[in-house]
């Protein structure tokens, strides 16, 4: 199945308020359901546990309302690990007050040099092309100390056919458009090694594939780079 990039249309807030509502609110049944925030829980876990942190400091990139980082912060409690969230969208008309919060561009994170344990994104890295994930990536290690995590999407013909399917449970117009192109917009695993490995100055590049085609991915920082 190859990639087609098609614009979203919640990207450019086209639709009436009550049709971006029903969206937003489809994206959070997507992220509770779907795998969306067990992956990024597994993520920030993994993390945690591998340097040994009871609390970790993370920056979610275009985190929006901030729902994926306050039902995160719920599961990592239940395993004993504190998470202090920093949420960072391009309009301020995506924020909410629900954690603090920063407008700033991904690719140019308005913060210094190993500000926080984590970088991480959800549903965002199939926005951009191989050529700005790199830079993204990049950045992203720059803020962290530890590591750069994304959940995503796979691509594939058998979750296409799920979003089909899924249409009578959509709320909005917006996401009946927005869940097929999301998903043609994807990469597969093997891409987004092939993109990685060889680009992104890290210790090791781990990818897991989850429940529904979704996947994970941490990019550890080397030391030498903290």
């Amino acid at each position: 199945m190859k990639r087609i990039v098609v614009e979203e249309l919640l990207d450019s807030d086209a639709g009436t308020a009550a049709e971006v509502a029903g969206s937003l609110k489809d994206l959070r049944m997507f992220n509770s359901l779907f795998g969306g925030v067990h992956t990024m829980s597994s993520l920030l876990r993994r993390v945690a546990q591998k340097r040994g942190l009871k609390r970790i400091s993370w920056v979610d990139v275009a985190g929006g309302e901030g729902y994926v980082a306050t039902r995160t912060q719920r599961s990592l409690a239940r395993s004993g690990i504190s998470s202090q969230p920093v949420i960072l969208d391009r309009a301020p008309t995506h924020l909410s007050n629900t954690h603090p919060a920063v407008c700033g561009d991904a690719l140019a994170l308005p913060f210094r040099d190993n500000s926080f344990d984590a970088v991480g994104c959800s549903l965002f890295m199939h926005h951009l092309e191989p050529a700005e994930i790199v830079r993204f990536v990049r950045e992203g290690l720059r803020v962290a100390r530890h590591a750069f995590l994304v959940q995503d999407l796979q691509r594939h013909p058998l979750h296409l056919a799920l979003g089909y399917l899924g249409m009578p449970l959509y709320r909005s117009r917006i996401t009946r458009h927005d869940a097929l192109a999301s998903v043609r917009r994807a990469y597969t695993v093997e891409e987004v090694r092939e993109m990685l490995a060889p680009a992104a100055p890290a210790e090791k590049l781990e990818i897991r594939k989850f429940f529904l085609f979704r996947m994970g991915v941490i990019v550890w920082k080397q030391p030498n780079m903290i």
